[in-house]
């Protein structure tokens, strides 16, 4: 049997209104009680019982209690008859509930992408935001197997309407889109190569992949030690990005997890990688690089300036009192008094 719901949850989730009692009228004994939990544990967790094991003992005896029936009776009721399987019916025509059709499942992965298209990526949570919207449209859930088929097809889809939305708000900045394939196809610092020059493409491209790899390379890299170099370092780095122009709000209402998503795929991704994506996805994924890495080295030539101008103050504090020290203890006449 499953476990205790306690008073509370065996009264708020089991306990018969006067319509559900009167659906019970032509029933008796076992029978009686199984229809009347099958009933109860349908409204409580959207679902039929699949076995006496999942119910709560303290549940069944309270309905067994309503409905006048020792709850010992409901061990003579088979969850898998052909009597038990009637019983459902009659339930799902008395309560409204229904089995999952394909026109459910194409309902639901379109209720899942307009929810979590924009920002949710977690799989639990989208199951949760599933059975939820099951529950509210008295949809039975379907095999583990369709749900888990639900889920991803609505994360596939949510992926492609977001990078179909900001692959579009970068398409209305002047250049934008050409100067992101630039970063794969050619050294932007140089002479652009446009992104469907095929020899730049399927040729002998070693010369293209040094330029573009040391470019993504300096754009993706880590500052060292805290030095002058390393902050002029950092200030070319974020003059590089700031050159390609992508807009301010690319990312507008984009949840950070699914830009991160996003900027992770593009730091993996060779030169090489990114150009066999699709224009729209290469252009998303590396917008998605450069916003992120924009903040991170605004946030490093930060802590980068501050670091060194704490040097430069410790720095001279030394120099000034070496300097004082030295005079303080500097004997004036020391040669006359030695003599």
């Amino acid at each position: 049997m499953g476990r205790d719901l306690g008073l509370d949850g065996v009264v708020d989730h089991f306990t018969l209104n006067s319509d559900e009692a009167g659906w019970l009228r032509s029933k008796t004994g076992a029978t009686r009680l199984g229809f009347a939990v099958q009933l109860k544990f349908l409204t409580w967790r959207g679902r039929f019982p699949r076995m006496r094991m999942e119910l709560p003992p303290d549940a069944v005896e309270h309905v067994a209690k309503q409905v006048g029936v020792a709850a010992s009776e409901l061990g003579f009721y088979d969850f898998t008859s052909r009597a038990a399987k009637r019983h459902r019916s009659e339930l799902r025509d008395l309560t409204g509930w229904h089995e999952c059709t394909k026109t459910d499942l194409v309902k639901l992965v379109s209720h899942l992408v307009d929810v979590i298209w924009h920002e949710e990526r977690r799989e639990e949570q989208v199951r949760a935001e599933l059975l939820r919207q099951m529950r509210a449209d008295l949809i039975e859930p379907p095999t583990a197997a369709q749900v888990n088929a639900i889920i991803r097809s609505a994360l596939h889809q949510a992926d492609e309407r977001a990078v179909a939305e900001v692959a579009a708000r970068l398409a209305r900045a002047k250049d934008c889109t050409r100067r992101l394939d630039a970063l794969v196809f050619t050294d932007p610092t140089g002479d652009d190569t446009e992104p469907g020059d095929t020899a730049a493409v399927d040729g002998d491209d070693t010369a293209d992949e040094d330029d573009t790899k040391s470019v993504l390379a300096d754009i993706k890299a880590h500052p060292g030690n805290v030095s002058l170099n390393s902050l002029l370092d950092e200030i070319s780095k974020l003059g590089q990005v700031r050159a390609v122009g992508f807009p301010a709000k690319a990312f507008a209402s984009i949840g950070v997890q699914v830009v991160g998503a996003w900027r992770a795929r593009a730091s993996a991704s060779s030169p090489s990688h990114l150009r066999r994506f699709a224009p729209e996805v290469r252009q998303v994924l590396l917008a998605a690089l450069l916003f992120q890495r924009q903040r991170e080295i605004t946030d490093t030539l930060v802590e980068l300036l501050n670091s060194t101008v704490h040097r430069i103050n410790a720095r001279a504090e030394k120099k000034v009192t070496e300097a004082f020290v030295a005079e303080f203890t500097k004997v004036r006449g020391k040669s006359g008094l030695l003599g």
